[in-house]
């Protein structure tokens, strides 16, 4: 996968780009991760990305003409053929989730554009991108951490780049339920214990109880969930009896 990101801070990557798991895919050349300062596509002296709104108002926009300019050189760069989706991080934008990220784990290239300041001109959004996406219901300063979320949370899921294969399949909301508790050694600290069932080496009562404790913490924490989970009659019937035992 390639994904290029344009942003007037592409030092902001430095870090997120060379580190950790995105440092070690993007060294076995499972992704090629880019940030590209859009200000060398301005057309002008002075670099100028940015103008005045027509009609008035407080801030400033960013201009049409580099974005484009800028996408249109990578998609010719790429090559591909293809039509890369070109992604504008927005407050605006749908908000996104792990189903978004599997979507965009299976494409060959994503254009991400970064914005500053009030908004971007119009015409970017009817004309140039094919997807807006937003982190959540808040304003940041710009769009660099939102497009690093996004890029480290499609990246993972491509295949080579976690050391387990099977991590990303039974992460939360991968499953469309939140995750059960994990341990790990020792089985006693400070006077807690591991839960019994995962040291007995009984595979089948593991998975069951994995299952039921993804189930009671989904319930709890985020009830919204259930209602779109693929759940056996069986575990609708126990969750309900749990809810009229508490009732």
């Amino acid at each position: 996968m390639r994904v290029d990101v344009l942003t007037l801070f592409p030092e902001m990557f430095d870090g997120v780009f060379g580190a950790s798991i995105l440092g070690k895919a993007r060294e076995k050349g499972i992704v090629s991760l880019n940030a590209i300062n859009f200000r060398a596509y301005s057309g002008n002296k002075h670099n100028t990305v940015d103008d005045y709104p027509y009609g008035g108002g407080g801030g400033m926009v960013l201009k049409a003409e580099p974005v484009f300019s800028a996408v249109e050189h990578l998609m010719e760069q790429a090559g591909t053929g293809a039509r890369p989706r070109v992604v504008l991080m927005c407050p605006q934008g749908e908000t996104f989730t792990q189903q978004k990220a599997e979507e965009f784990s299976k494409e060959e290239h994503l254009i991400m554009i970064c914005g500053h300041y009030e908004g971007y001109d119009e015409r970017i959004r009817e004309h140039l991108v094919t997807d807006e996406l937003s982190i959540g219901d808040y304003v940041l300063t710009g769009g660099e951490l939102p497009a690093m979320v996004v890029i480290d949370s499609v990246a993972r899921l491509l295949p080579g780049v976690l050391g387990n294969e099977t991590s990303a399949v039974t992460d939360s909301y991968s499953t469309g339920l939140l995750e059960h508790p994990h341990y790990t050694r020792p089985a006693v600290f400070r006077d807690m214990e591991v839960p019994e069932v995962l040291i007995s080496g009984h595979h089948s009562r593991i998975e069951t109880w994995r299952r039921e404790q993804s189930l009671l913490r989904t319930r709890d924490r985020r009830p919204d969930l259930l209602e779109k989970a693929e759940l056996t009659a069986k575990e609708r019937k126990w969750l309900a009896s749990l809810d009229k035992q508490q009732s």
